[in-house]
């Protein structure tokens, strides 16, 4: 199921990156509810996924990266 979740916050995550304050607000969210192993794997996945949406670079801050 841990695998699900971290699926489950991808999808959303893609499904809100129109809008920065909302991405930012479910990035968090995500954070605060998956593994830190997931939490790994979803940072290797933002960093290729907002290299063509230069509006979300600054949401990387709560990764840590």
């Amino acid at each position: 199921m841990a695998k699900a979740m971290l699926e489950y916050y991808k999808t959303v995550l893609q499904k809100v990156s129109f809008d920065v304050k909302l991405f930012s607000k479910e990035l968090k969210k995500a954070i605060t509810k998956l593994l830190p192993e997931e939490i790994e794997e979803l940072k290797a996945w933002l960093q290729v996924f907002i290299t063509d949406k230069p509006e979300l670079q600054p949401t990387l801050i709560y990764l840590k990266v």
